[in-house]
């Protein structure tokens, strides 16, 4: 049942307006299947028997606005701190055509019964509707026993549904999967038989639903829906190299599990959007860099973050994912390895870790390093190694790791050289930093005056290359190892 205490005061307000103006007013969608379940809802949508002209005349134009070809109204509510109150989306009874591109009614009609506007919802659980007025609950197809019953189904034939909207085959998965509902066998089938419908649908859109599924707090579950019931290969076809690779060693799982138990072990801890597609991604690279051999017989992977990170470049571009995650996840994918092996990890390694990802991100390194762990199935990372990398972390980050950071700046070397602001200030700065990076002792103004000295002797091109030292160092290591992979594996 639902208690009226639940419902905010600004939701109750432009209902009663509504019932006030003579026409009807329900909650629907998925405020009513939350308040069913017990959760707070995110957003409050209102469905009516008036029209939109109507619904703004009631309001005023002022307090509202009018945001899509579906008759949504946006009710204002400005005196609330609640971000999520501050809008209500009203909208009309409606109905819809067909849908002939699979995204997007051809026509939508208004002026229908609330019987008729619930039969055009997606699933039974989204097609309760609830009267404020006299906390009356309407539930044409069984949406409550579905609740009951921790089970997604469609509204009417599954078929029908899928054909109007391909999307709400994502949909499903991605509600399967934050509530902890089952699909319904006939909604299951009817997904293996439409899958290829999800061509028809806006990168975006997928991209979108595919981020909620990662951000939910079962995501591993999300991933096995999707892959079973065919859908993996228009998001993410890549990972299913990744089933039945097996890698041997710590490791009690192929890939496409360790990859998926390190998402959930992300997930498990409430980690960043960013950190759960690193730990989904982390290991891409691995099925293509696989060899046997050794005395032991056992499988490596040697450049396989190098790949990984090639890889997931690429998977980020294709999802259109935004540009500043997509660089995140690519760096987080090829550090990855960084804090493996503690006793090849120097002070300056470090240091130039920090630069390469960001000071903001070394915590995700290491927690990336922590859900790792977790997806071998084998005990977790040994307390006092990830101690040993914390206090490296910590003791590097108050080292100068950015030219702010140095005892020196380009208004000091400008005084001391007589030069004007320029291309070759800044090639000084990055060079004392390149060595300062190695050696933070040489973080002294005095000696930094006299390397400015001695630099500025320097031929500007000359400057150039030392300045950057450390992304050239990197690439040609970044070339090197790929030449060794592409030799070893043909991987292009």
């Amino acid at each position: 049942m639902i208690s009226q205490s639940n419902i905010p005061n600004e939701v109750i307000r432009v209902s009663k307006a509504l019932e006030d103006g003579g026409f009807q007013a329900y909650l629907v969608g998925g405020c009513v299947r939350d308040l069913l379940i017990g959760k707070t809802p995110k957003d409050w949508d209102l469905t009516t028997d008036a029209h939109p002209e109507q619904i703004q005349s009631l309001f005023g134009e002022d307090e509202t606005f009018c945001n899509n070809d579906f008759g949504t109204v946006g009710v204002k509510n400005d005196e609330t701190d609640n971000e999520t109150l501050k809008i209500i989306e009203v909208t009309p009874y409606r109905t819809e055509s067909t849908y002939s591109d699979a995204r997007r009614p051809d026509k939508v009609e208004f002026g229908v019964s609330l019987e008729e506007d619930l039969k055009r919802r997606d699933f039974t659980v989204n097609a309760i509707a609830y009267r404020i007025a006299d906390e009356s609950t309407v539930d044409l197809f069984d949406g409550v026993k579905d609740i009951e019953k921790k089970r997604l189904r469609t509204v009417g034939n599954p078929n029908d549904r899928f054909t109007e909207d391909a999307l709400r085959m994502m949909r499903a998965v991605r509600l399967a999967t934050q509530l902890n509902f089952a699909i319904e066998a006939g909604t299951m089938t009817s997904i293996t038989q439409n899958h290829k419908q999800l061509r028809l649908i806006s990168i975006e859109r997928i991209a979108d639903e595919f981020t909620k599924i990662l951000n939910s707090d079962a995501p591993m579950q999300g991933i096995v829906f999707l892959e079973r019931l065919g859908m993996i290969e228009y998001i993410l076809p890549e990972i299913k190299d990744s089933i039945g690779c097996e890698q041997g060693g710590i490791h009690a799982f192929d890939v496409y599990e360790h990859l998926l138990r390190t998402l959930q072990g992300a997930a498990d801890k409430g980690f960043s959007t960013e950190l759960r597609f690193a730990a989904l991604l982390h290991d891409i690279g691995k099925p293509a860099t696989r060899t046997l051999g050794g005395k032991n017989k056992e499988y490596s992977f040697f450049g396989h973050e190098v790949v990984g990170a090639r890889m997931t470049r690429k998977i980020m571009k294709r999802l259109r994912l935004p540009r500043e995650l997509s660089q995140n996840v690519e760096n987080l994918v090829r550090w990855h390895m960084f804090f493996s092996d503690p006793e090849e990890i120097t002070l300056a390694a470090v240091r130039r870790t920090i630069v390469r990802i960001g000071e903001d991100h070394i915590d995700d390194l290491l927690n990336l390093r922590i859900c790792d762990r977790i997806g071998t199935g084998r005990p977790k990372e040994q307390p006092f190694r990830f101690r040993k990398y914390k206090a490296m972390v910590d003791e590097a980050l108050r080292d100068p790791i950015s030219v702010k950071m140095l005892k020196t700046d380009g208004d000091k070397i400008m005084d001391i050289t007589g030069e004007k602001p320029g291309r070759k200030l800044g090639y000084v700065l990055h060079t004392l930093l390149e060595e300062v990076l190695e050696n933070p002792a040489l973080n002294e103004e005095k000696y930094l005056e006299s390397r400015v000295i001695a630099l500025y002797k320097l031929p500007e091109e000359e400057l150039a290359k030392r300045a950057a030292a450390g992304k050239e160092k990197q690439a040609e290591e970044e070339a090197n190892a790929l030449k060794a992979i592409a030799k070893e594996h043909k991987v292009s």
